[in-house]
């Protein structure tokens, strides 16, 4: 039995009205397709058309969409489809909890905040924790957010300094025919830990507290021999680690300090057959106290909407592979046995 159509009206200015439909109405067009509903633009005021319970979803999309501008946002692409998202899962309430937490501001003045639930929790969790793990494809904002929670603290004086780290697995004969001295020739693989200091903190603050000390940035071999008190530590890249390195970081930490980790174990580096830092980590220390492991995934793709196709593909792929070696593997151990058999062989007379 098909429910009866209803319209609803909503009462916008042409600025909102503006941000919310899109370029082309390319937003709006999705909400329309998504959600089954008509949304039309009558004289400055929006009329819902379709059943009952979709005219209502798309009324409150719309307000908290509405809101989530008001408070300084801009309304983006992936924003329109995660609203979309949490709101066929019946959670559109919790955008206007992360929209809440706002970590800091960037240099041209653009706000901080989780944009998805999955980034939420990792923002919690470092808040909460000694040690977080926040583990996830590219694009989730893994190195982005743990950055933006260190200036943050450092700014408050909460730590003394802070330390970005990542593996620079390259190193040794390959780095040799780079130009310059050892610092020029790893700088090119901490080069994304430099840009977003760059847009939170401003290269001119950057390079002052660089100079004194209060900020550094280093291939991961430099930690080795360290005791790092009253820090604010990043290790980027860590599914780049071999156990061995991942041992000697975890066991630098002193006093005072608070350690982010971030990694994607789907995008390894290492040679064919090294086991990662990261995933003995993982089976190492969960459930002991103070450490937390955030899994970040496809939803939690905060680049271009493209970008989270892609992952997704690749999960569902890998996954895919993953069943038919497990199927290979069944297979060849249910093979009946045909070599010799004891008390067949052949005596000697």
């Amino acid at each position: 039995m098909t429910q009866k159509a209803c319209e609803c009206t909503m009462e916008l200015t042409m600025d909102q009205m503006r941000n919310i439909f899109g370029r082309h109405d390319q937003y709006i067009k999705k909400i329309e397709k998504d959600l089954h509903v008509d949304i039309v633009n009558r004289n400055g005021a929006i009329r819902l058309i379709g059943d009952g319970e979709a005219v209502e979803k798309a009324r409150h999309l719309l307000e908290e969409l509405n809101h989530y501008q008001e408070n300084g946002n801009e309304i983006e692409e992936q924003s329109v489809d995660y609203a979309l998202e949490l709101e066929k899962e019946n959670s559109l309430d919790a955008m206007s909890q992360m929209d809440a937490d706002c970590i800091c501001h960037t240099v041209a003045g653009k706000p901080i905040k989780p944009k998805t639930l999955g980034q939420k929790k990792y923002v919690d969790a470092i808040r909460d924790k000694m040690i977080v793990f926040g583990l996830g494809p590219a694009g989730t904002g893994k190195t982005y957010l743990a950055m933006a929670m260190a200036i943050t603290a450092f700014k408050a004086n909460e730590v003394g300094r802070i330390i970005l780290t990542r593996p620079a697995i390259e190193a040794g004969e390959k780095l040799g025919f780079l130009p310059g001295d050892l610092q020029s020739k790893v700088d090119p693989y901490l080069r994304p830990l430099y840009d977003a200091l760059y847009q939170i903190m401003g290269a001119e603050t950057f390079a002052r507290n660089m100079e004194k000390g209060l900020i550094e940035v280093a291939p991961l071999a430099y930690m080795r021999g360290r005791t790092l008190d009253n820090s604010y530590i990043i290790l980027d890249e860590a599914q780049n680690t071999t156990p061995a390195q991942m041992k000697m970081f975890l066991t630098r930490i002193g006093f005072g300090s608070k350690v982010v980790i971030t990694g994607d174990s789907s995008q390894k580096d290492l040679a064919p057959g090294t086991k990662s830092g990261l995933d003995v980590a993982r089976e190492v220390l969960s459930g002991i106290e103070d450490i937390a492991f955030c899994n970040l995934t496809s939803k939690d793709v905060v680049r271009h909407p493209l970008v989270q196709k892609i992952v997704k593909a690749y999960e569902v792929y890998e996954e895919r592979q993953a069943r038919q070696e497990a199927r290979s593997r069944e297979k060849s151990n249910s093979r009946p046995y045909t070599g010799p058999r004891p008390g067949n062989r052949d005596r000697k007379l």
